[in-house]
């Protein structure tokens, strides 16, 4: 918090001579700073180990370390500590050296002590300003980290992402958000949004618009008056006029109709639309971020999408990387979704079982993030135990297909080669252990003696295959 109170700033006074550095002490002492005194440089180098100033007022002839000389020391170890020279022996020469070396005020003897105490006022507005402007930054940097806590992952793509949204948080400027469904792209609208110091308090409102039909979509986007259609029953506002000052995001930008996409590109290039059924301009005052998982290059190819229009929402583009090329991040989304659906369901699973977290590694998630998060949903409603295994998990045939084609020995690699010699001799043996256990419905102990085995063994064996259930 920055300082208010004099006495919550802290001067050294360094003179030789007795009777100025008691004059200058009382003069600061009745102002209300707090003082300390020394009566050369390396009494004062000494003082400053074991107590911190903010202000060293210190006179330009001392013996041996002069106060030029004081003034560099300060200067390379306490950058930070405002200096004023005083000297009875002033010369231009000297105050342009002593400036030119750090300090901040340069004074002659006799003190004036209106002068002195407008320098100290200068200094201490000064520190309070910097003060204020380096919380301001905290609050700052702050309010963005809230805003991209809702973006999980430590990958180098995601941190590409972070540093996208710190770059363009105050720009004006539309952005186009790319990348698969079920990849975050609204999560990371809202962080845009979120990071705005200028737009934050106001509404972030967001339209999915490949759910509505061009009529429905253009009356939600730019309202309508009463009449303009036959269920138009009184006058509507659109989410534009709702988002004045704030954020729209319109998701899946490419469901766009000819019509609605003139319409679009009046706002983003004039900044005025029109209800539907109504002539009077309207201004537009909101930002604009715009998502899409389809390739908007090859719809205006395909004469799909305008390319004027393309231009015009495509200022800056961020690519939200699919979770298959960033599985670095997946054990930190899963115990987020964990925590999350712990809480709503009471339970109390303590994370991902080593082999639950092995398969998902391995794992493609075509349906990325979206796809992680109900398979989680899923897993804690189904858990019984402290931890999720695999068969807790719904959809647990696509996992099982994943491990029967890594312990296949006679599945080609993508490169043409056959799996190796020790994979090869497992396989059979997983396969009669799963045999076995179908013949003894399940049964691990009667499994086990079936097998000649104990049931440790057994045990071993079923982790290491990675057999769940039969």
């Amino acid at each position: 918090m920055a300082r208010t109170q004099k006495n919550e700033f802290s001067i050294l006074i360094v003179d030789d001579e007795p009777l100025i550095r008691e004059s200058l002490f009382e003069i600061l002492w009745l102002e209300g700073y707090s003082v300390c005194k020394a009566a050369s440089a390396e009494e004062a180098l000494l003082i400053l180990k074991s107590s911190p100033m903010d202000i060293v007022i210190t006179d330009y002839k001392l013996p041996k370390i002069n106060g030029l000389q004081l003034l560099s020391l300060l200067k390379k170890d306490y950058p930070k500590i405002e200096v004023i020279l005083l000297t009875g022996y002033a010369t231009i020469a000297t105050a342009v050296e002593a400036i030119k070396n750090g300090a901040f005020d340069y004074l002659t003897k006799p003190i004036n002590d209106s002068e002195f105490k407008l320098s100290i006022d200068k200094i201490i507005e000064k520190k309070k300003i910097l003060e204020e402007n380096a919380e301001l930054k905290k609050i700052l940097a702050k309010d963005r980290r809230a805003s991209l806590d809702q973006l999980i992952g430590s990958s180098e793509k995601m941190q590409k992402v972070y540093r996208m949204v710190d770059a363009v948080a105050s720009a004006n400027a539309t952005i186009l958000i790319s990348g698969e469904s079920g990849t975050g792209k609204g999560l990371l609208a809202r962080a845009i949004h979120q990071a705005d110091p200028g737009r934050r308090d106001k509404p972030f409102v967001e339209v999915s618009c490949g759910a509505l039909t061009e009529t429905l979509l253009e009356s939600e986007l730019f309202g309508h008056v009463k009449g303009s259609f036959t269920s138009a029953i009184r006058d509507k506002e659109g989410r534009f006029e709702y988002a004045q000052g704030g954020t729209i995001f319109l998701d899946e930008i490419d469901a766009f109709t000819p019509n609605l996409q003139v319409k679009l590109l009046r706002v983003l290039q004039d900044g005025f639309y029109e209800r539907v059924g109504d002539n009077a301009a309207r201004k537009a005052d909101a930002r604009i971020i715009v998502a899409t998982n389809q390739d908007l290059p090859k719809l205006v190819a395909n004469g799909k999408f305008r390319e004027d229009l393309y231009y015009r929402v495509n200022v800056i583009q961020i690519n939200m990387p699919p979770l298959r090329e960033r599985k670095t991040d997946i054990d930190a989304l899963a115990v987020h979704f964990l925590t999350h659906y712990n809480k709503i369901n009471q339970k109390n699973l303590k994370g991902l079982s080593a082999t639950t977290r092995e398969l998902f590694q391995r794992y493609n998630w075509p349906g990325n993030i979206r796809e992680l998060e109900n398979a989680i949903e899923g897993a804690v409603i189904m858990a019984q135990g402290i931890m999720v295994e695999p068969e807790d998990i719904p959809n647990l045939v696509k996992f099982q297909e994943l491990e029967n084609d890594f312990y296949s020995p006679h599945k080609a690699s993508p490169n043409g080669t056959l799996a190796p010699l020790k994979k090869a001799v497992e396989a059979p043996e997983r396969e009669h252990i799963i045999a076995v256990l179908k013949k003894c419905n399940g049964k691990r102990t009667q499994a086990a003696v079936e097998l000649g085995i104990n049931r440790t063994t057994l045990y071993n064996k079923l982790k290491k295959y990675k057999i769940h259930s039969v």
